[in-house]
């Protein structure tokens, strides 16, 4: 989460406590100014700076990917931003408001990948969507090195994963599953042979989050099915009865957890106060739940 003063303006202190706190817990890399960070809302020095703070916060230690986007010449801007700012890698997001054809993104994301040394990661959600042949292109195309999935269509998923594995057979490609709440998918993109996930979950509950993730690569399918039915179900019914909930229940939930980030930026607005305390019995719920996991020792 992107953490703001109570004046609005950006909180490099607590930006790094969570940054930090997430490292610590156990995280294999960090997402920085991207959609649950509010890249939306950022200023270009806003997220050179913010980067830099989680690039000298990680130190090494993980990956940092930072967000781009708007259009490709903003998009190529802070693709730049976040090199000089010393991240790993981009994720690249949707294309500002237009609907464009498939040839018109793959020379945006092909542009992205161009301005700049860092490995790409391209978003497929909202206005990106790729057929599998525009996929195989992106993945042959250098710099890019994978796909993460926010649109939950596991057919197209299934028939791009199968054309790049046929036709881009020389590419190391990789997958993520970048729904709002990965987990509830996890197992059906498990099945598809896609490991890799961003957690927003792990953003205010990491304990929750990593029972959850050992026990679906364990195979442990009771305790999954005990986190789905009694968690990430309820979280996911709660994230729908709101706008922007994806990311301002989100960031509510780090406030619950004692971690000042402030309030969302507009034009997304805070979540009810009736649902913040929904919230807070869920994770409550979540905690009696992970603790119960047999690797915890119950």
């Amino acid at each position: 989460m992107t953490a703001y003063a109570p004046d609005g303006a950006v909180d490099l202190d607590a930006f790094r406590a969570h940054v930090r706190g997430g490292i610590d817990a156990g995280a294999a890399a960090v997402f920085a100014c991207c959609g649950t960070g509010e890249f939306h809302a950022l200023t270009p020095e806003e997220f050179g700076a913010c980067v830099a703070a989680a690039v000298a916060e990680a130190a090494g230690r993980v990956p940092v990917v930072a967000g781009a986007g708007y259009g490709t010449a903003l998009a190529e801007r802070f693709a730049r931003i976040a090199h000089e700012a010393g991240a790993d890698g981009l994720l690249a997001m949707p294309p500002y408001l237009v609907v464009a054809e498939q040839e018109g993104l793959l020379r945006h994301y092909t542009a992205i990948a161009a301005a700049t040394p860092l490995p790409v990661i391209v978003y497929q959600r909202d206005n990106a969507v790729f057929t599998p042949e525009t996929v195989v292109e992106l993945a042959r195309t250098p710099g890019i090195i994978g796909l993460k999935d926010g649109l939950g269509d596991l057919d197209l998923l299934q028939r791009i994963i199968s054309a790049v594995r046929t036709d881009a057979a020389d590419e190391s490609f990789l997958y993520f599953n970048g729904l709002p709440t990965a987990e509830l998918t996890g197992p059906a993109y498990l099945g598809l042979g896609v490991r890799l996930y961003s957690s927003a979950v792990f953003a205010f509950a990491p304990e929750i989050a990593l029972v959850f993730h050992r026990a679906l690569n364990a195979g442990d399918d009771s305790t999954v099915a005990r986190l789905l039915d009694g968690f990430y179900r309820p979280l996911v019914d709660l994230r729908n009865r709101g706008r922007g909930y994806a990311v301002s229940l989100v960031k509510a939930g780090v406030r619950l957890r004692g971690l000042e980030v402030g309030e969302i930026r507009p034009p997304l607005t805070e979540p009810a106060p009736a649902h913040v305390k929904e919230l807070a019995a869920l994770i409550d719920r979540g905690l009696l739940l992970a603790a119960d996991a047999p690797e915890n020792g119950a």
